[in-house]
């Protein structure tokens, strides 16, 4: 059995998810299991190559983690031949340009989302990428946690039977930073610099509602600033210019609804970050980030409305939770590892840039329902 390195640059890894996610849960991982196995049992083991804007971060980087590959030069890593995947995890609006660039040298391009803040931005990378002819992928990690990987299942095995609705619940309370430190970045918090929720988390809902139950024929949006004024990393007050809140209703193939509240100013009474109910003819599940959890039809009580009397049993206990049944991997790490098969095994792989430019599509719809207080109809997107 043969190893052979390839290169991957990887630009934006001086961030929080770059970082984190990317390099260290997922390249490095994949580097100290000795790589990535191909269909003719050869292994391929990628070697970072990190560019970024600050020498002085990239050095730290590169020392802690025993790298010796690093630039501040894009143009420097892209002319690299043995390097055939470009990887971004920059802030959106300097996405495009560097993608484009990676493009134009020949390589296989892996990003981020959004992969861009406009749906004709998306579009126009999609199309620069077809037209050269590159592999193409964007990070959809929701798909990949076993709360959801558990909840398709479920859809595969019928276990739902028609799928009637999906409520959805995201969220947590991120502090202002001026009495404690905020847990996400500052521009998350200005539309100039590429910020808002709904811009944010509406490419993840749109991959998310495909995978459970069909395409986003329609939406009706609210996006909202609740809190105006926030502090940034260096103690700073500044106007929060950007959507903190988006409360959306989504129609899908099928006559299934789905609603999403997504909020970065909610106190979390749930059992997970994030959790998804779909209700069918014949079971219901709630997923989340890691657990899931049904009620079948067989098995589902008679609820009877009084308020007069106590409740006398908690309704969480009536679920059955879905075993794991699977080791599952790092869902960043999982999506990587079908990204290099695809590039260089010919895997498939289908959250490709139009699948990206579709989530784009209903932000950018979204935040005009919402501008304009009415239901919007989604087109299909084609290249």
């Amino acid at each position: 059995m043969t190893t052979r390195e390839i290169g991957v640059v990887m630009n934006g890894v001086t961030g929080r998810m770059g970082y984190n996610q990317h390099l260290v849960r997922s390249i490095l991982a994949i580097r100290a299991q000795g790589g990535v196995t191909l269909s003719d049992g050869s292994r391929v083991v990628p070697e970072p190559i990190l560019v970024g804007r600050s020498e002085h971060k990239l050095r730290v980087i590169a020392d802690r983690h025993g790298l010796t590959r690093w630039t501040t030069d894009l143009d420097t890593a892209l002319s690299d031949p043995k390097a055939p995947i470009y990887f971004d995890a920059q802030a959106t609006q300097v996405r495009g340009k560097a993608v484009l660039s990676a493009i134009a040298a020949g390589k296989h391009i892996y990003c981020e989302k959004p992969v861009a803040d406009t749906f004709t931005g998306a579009m126009e990378l999609a199309r620069a990428a077809r037209d050269a002819g590159v592999k193409n992928g964007v990070v959809m990690d929701k798909v990949y946690l076993p709360g959801l990987r558990k909840l398709r299942r479920l859809v595969d095995g019928g276990f739902f039977g028609r799928i009637l609705s999906i409520r959805g619940e995201f969220g947590y309370w991120v502090f202002e930073g001026d009495w404690q430190p905020a847990q996400r970045p500052s521009w998350n918090y200005r539309v100039q610099d590429g910020g808002g929720i709904t811009l944010d988390m509406f490419c993840h809902w749109n991959y998310v509602l495909e995978e459970i139950a069909g395409r986003v024929e329609a939406v009706y949006a609210r996006a909202v600033t609740h809190i105006p004024r926030r502090w940034d990393e260096e103690g700073n007050p500044y106007d929060a210019t950007a959507d903190d809140a988006s409360y959306a209703i989504f129609e899908l193939t099928g006559g299934v609804i789905a609603q999403i509240n997504s909020s970065w100013c909610v106190r979390v009474h749930r059992d997970e970050l994030v959790e998804f109910q779909v209700d069918g003819t014949e079971g219901s599940a709630v997923a989340g980030l890691r657990e899931c959890r049904i009620q079948h039809r067989g098995g589902t009580p008679k609820a009877v409305w009084n308020p007069d009397l106590p409740v006398t049993e908690r309704f969480r206990d009536q679920w059955q939770p879905v075993p794991n049944n699977a080791e599952f991997d790092n869902g960043f790490k999982a999506e990587w590892e079908e990204f290099l098969r695809h590039c260089l095994d010919d895997a498939p792989f289908k959250y490709d840039f139009l699948a990206a430019a579709r989530g784009v599509q209903l932000a950018e719809l979204g935040l005009k329902s919402s501008n304009e207080g009415r239901r919007i109809v989604v087109p299909e997107v084609a290249l």
